[in-house]
């Protein structure tokens, strides 16, 4: 079974991203065989088509609501037959895998489409593409355009398994607005030198960019009657931060996770800013304060805390909820801090709650009463005991995040990339306003905060009779209270996208409705039974209006004889 043709085709129009992966698989032998069709795609994208052709018969994959399409399932496949076809398979990818047998001499192409919204992270949005043909392909290749009417202020190709030989296949051509990225490399330059039959086309392969911004109240992009506001801005002073470290020690954090979590923390302790304060609480069964209030980060306090983070060794069990309630006692009788400054907490754990209050509901609501929307409250998870729906929940109902940290080598750096992340908050409580009256399903527009590097993404419908679309953004900084406006034109801004031959027309709608049915899940997972089950069905109505495979549709594979499969999108909460 021979794959000659394997292309991915990419293209980015203002941050969202439309991808295509096309497999062409022959068989060459004289009976039937398998053939296997395996992407590796960014978990936040949504797939939104696949199909099959083989001999000319096209099988199309049908999306469907998640339980509609499973009962059909399971009356038409005996049980245990079905072998899910989407599996997360690292800390950024999930794996679809399609297999079919095609009879002697037949040839089948699968295609995959997938669509996100690219988020911008530490100055930078990131094109990860996966690559992993596992033979030599005739002809193979990768395609990127890149189309931002801002401007393209910076970019690069990166790649783990480049070499000086496959570096002659890459091509890059940009222009203030556009660029184009072509990887072809060709058989004899796929080849190991070693073994000429092995493939040296397996890992990464990354496009990294970010766009000009000179608006100060941000950049708005309309087509269609849907509009995008995208709102970035730099080189503001840094709110100073007030951030308690609560770190598990329990018995299962035992080796390597605790020598990871020293490490991360030696390197955070040094990316602390002078005008920080911050402390320390660590827990197994017993929760202990490294101090009983928050210090300043001088030179002399971090070295204390380094030399307390150097003998941190893992026993006992895991009381969660005692050691958050401290941290938001030392936040509360905390004095001395900079009027303007942001505090936070972060947990890092790997365990569920074994000792002090162990029923997850009642901390959830006893450690959200205690914060009571003051502090944002970040949860690690680390590796695949935690509890993850519990670290997300409580990190969502408090103002922050959850992100799991995967025990791999890089386990450090992970930890220390998060908290990059959330090292530089430069705006709070920032309010994006819109004509109340003339726009239609808004998304998020109240943020609490606004961390350097990063971008607040507002998108919606304008009702058809308005000219002009004011936008007023209100935000506190370290220093002052702002108020930004701008205008935008809206012919003058459809005007942009219109003689663009490769962009699918209707981009920002669909930008909209993917931005939508993640904030709608978000929502989801800290809400109220009742209200969980409306904004669900809310997801859903979307999730299938737009053909998305989100958390709650299934993709329905069809297959010859017919036979079915469904390919389901994982989440980190399992």
């Amino acid at each position: 079974v021979e794959i000659y043709s394997l292309h991915v085709d990419c293209k980015v129009t203002s941050r969202f991203a439309h991808t295509v992966i096309t497999s062409r698989i022959v068989n060459h032998a004289n009976e039937s065989q398998e053939a296997t069709f395996e992407v590796e795609l960014p978990k936040t994208a949504f797939i939104t088509n696949f199909s099959m052709s083989i001999d000319g018969e096209i099988y199309p994959g049908i999306i469907k609501e998640k339980a509609a399409a499973q009962n059909e399932y399971d009356s038409a496949v005996s049980q245990g037959q079905s072998a899910g076809l989407v599996k997360i398979t690292d800390r950024k990818l999930e794996q679809f895998h399609v297999s079919v047998s095609i009879a002697a001499a037949s040839k089948v192409t699968f295609e995959l489409t997938y669509e996100e919204l690219l988020k911008r992270q530490l100055g930078k949005y990131e094109l990860l593409i996966k690559v992993r043909p596992k033979q030599l392909v005739k002809h193979f290749q990768i395609d990127v355009h890149i189309f931002e009417p801002q401007g393209i202020h910076f970019l690069e190709t990166d790649s783990t398994f480049m070499t000086n030989e496959l570096n002659e296949a890459l091509t890059k051509v940009q222009n203030e607005t556009k660029a184009h990225i072509l990887f072809k490399p060709t058989l004899d330059q796929q080849k190991k030198n070693s073994e000429p039959d092995e493939t040296l086309l397996n890992g990464d392969f990354v496009v990294r960019y970010d766009v000009k911004r000179e608006a100060t109240a941000g950049d708005i992009q309309i087509v269609n009657g849907y509009f995008v506001h995208y709102f970035a801005p730099q080189e503001m002073p840094v709110f100073p931060k007030n951030v308690i470290f609560v770190i598990d020690r329990s018995g299962s954090m035992t080796g390597r996770k605790i020598e990871q979590t020293r490490d991360a923390l030696l390197k955070i302790l040094q990316d602390l800013r002078q005008e920080d304060h911050f402390s320390f609480i660590t827990f197994n069964n017993k929760v202990v304060e490294w101090k009983s209030s928050l210090l300043p980060a001088t030179e002399e306090n971090v070295a204390s805390a380094a030399a307390l983070v150097q003998t941190l060794t893992a026993r006992g069990g895991t009381d969660i909820s005692g050691a958050l309630l401290a941290a938001v006692g030392v936040l509360e009788k905390a004095e001395g801090l900079p009027e303007r400054s942001v505090s936070m907490i972060i947990l890092l754990t790997d365990g569920q709650p074994t000792s002090g209050e162990r029923n997850v509901e009642v901390i959830q609501e006893n450690v959200q009463k205690a914060i009571n929307g003051k502090y944002a409250l970040f949860c690690l998870g680390f590796g695949f005991d935690v509890s993850y729906k519990f670290l997300e929940k409580m990190a969502l109902s408090n103002g922050g995040i959850a992100r799991r940290i995967y025990e791999n080598a890089d386990a450090a750096l992970q930890l220390q990339g998060f908290y990059q992340e959330v090292a530089t908050p430069i705006l709070m409580q920032i309010e994006m306003q819109y004509p109340e009256n003339s726009i239609e399903g808004l998304t998020n527009n109240n943020f609490k905060l606004f961390f350097e590097g990063s971008e607040i993404i507002v998108s919606g419908k304008i009702s058809d009779e308005l000219d002009l679309l004011p936008v007023e953004i209100k935000a506190q900084s370290h220093t002052s209270n702002l108020t930004l406006k701008e205008e935008a034109n809206v012919k003058e801004k459809e005007q942009v996208f219109q003689n663009q031959k490769y962009i699918f027309g209707n981009f920002i709608e669909r930008l909209w409705a993917y931005l939508t049915i993640q904030q709608l899940l978000e929502k989801a997972i800290s809400a109220q039974e009742e209200d969980q089950k409306a904004l669900e069905a809310q997801a859903l109505d979307l999730s299938l209006r737009y053909s998305f495979v989100t958390p709650l549709t299934s993709m329905v594979v069809t297959k010859p004889q017919q036979q079915e499969e469904l390919a389901n999108k994982p989440t980190e909460a399992g």
